[in-house]
C-alpha cells in the first residue's frame, strides 16, 4: 500500500477534530490512541507501511460515534443496557463510513473490529484470536489504556500503574497477550504516557 497524500491526511485530521469537538470528555483521545498504537506496532516489529495505516485507523477508530445520538454519546452517567447497545454500533457505523473511500478499505476493516476480544466475546463479529486483524488488536489495547487513564463523567481516571495492572488482568481474555506484552515492555511508555 502506498502512503496517503497530505490532503487525505488533512481531511482525516478534520474528521478526528470534528469527533473530538462533539465529545468533550474524550478530546484528544483519538490522537493519543494513534500515538500509542503506532508505538506498540513498532515494538512488535510491524513494518513502517503497516504502522502508517495503523496510525490512521487509530485516529479514526471512533469515527462511527459521529452517528450516535447526543443523549447517549454525551450522557454524564453510566449507560443503560439499551444505550450500550447503541454505542456498540459505532464500529460498524465507522466501517460503513470509511469503506466508501477506496484507499481506506483496510482502515475500515480495522475500525470495524477494534472492539473484538481475544476470547471471542467482543463485537460486532465475535471474532477471536488471530482472526481479529492485528491492527485492531493493537488499537484495542491503546484504546483501553487511554480510556482507563482519562477522566470520565461517571468515574475518575486510573493511574498508569492501575491501568497496566488491568491490561495484565485482561491479557488472554479481552486482549491479545502479545500486544499487551509489547505495550508493557515498551521502555518509553511511562514517560510518553505522562506527557500525553
Amino acid at each position: 500500500m502506498s502512503y496517503l497524500s497530505h490532503d487525505v491526511h488533512e481531511t482525516l485530521e478534520v474528521l478526528t477534530a470534528a469527533l473530538d469537538a462533539r465529545h468533550p470528555y474524550t478530546g484528544g483521545h483519538s490522537y493519543r490512541v494513534a500515538e500509542l498504537s503506532t508505538c506498540i506496532a513498532r515494538e512488535m516489529g510491524v513494518g513502517e507501511s503497516q504502522q502508517h495505516f495503523i496510525h490512521i485507523a487509530a485516529h479514526l477508530h471512533d469515527i462511527g460515534k459521529i452517528g450516535m445520538p447526543d443523549s447517549v454519546l454525551l450522557k454524564k452517567g453510566r449507560l443503560t443496557v439499551e444505550e450500550y447497545e447503541v454505542i456498540k454500533k459505532h464500529p460498524e457505523t465507522g466501517f460503513q463510513i470509511l469503506r466508501k473511500v477506496k484507499i481506506l478499505q483496510y482502515v475500515a476493516h480495522v475500525v470495524r473490529h477494534h472492539h473484538e476480544r481475544w476470547d471471542g466475546a467482543g463485537y460486532p463479529g465475535g471474532l477471536a484470536g488471530e482472526h481479529i486483524p492485528l491492527a485492531s488488536r493493537i488499537i484495542a489495547v491503546a484504546d483501553a489504556y487511554d480510556a482507563m487513564t482519562s477522566m470520565r463523567p461517571y468515574r475518575p481516571s486510573l493511574t498508569h500503574e492501575q491501568s497496566i495492572a488491568e491490561l495484565g488482568r485482561c491479557r488472554g481474555s479481552q486482549f491479545d497477550p502479545a500486544v499487551v506484552d509489547a505495550f508493557i515492555r515498551w521502555k518509553p511508555l511511562i514517560t510518553i504516557c505522562a506527557e500525553m
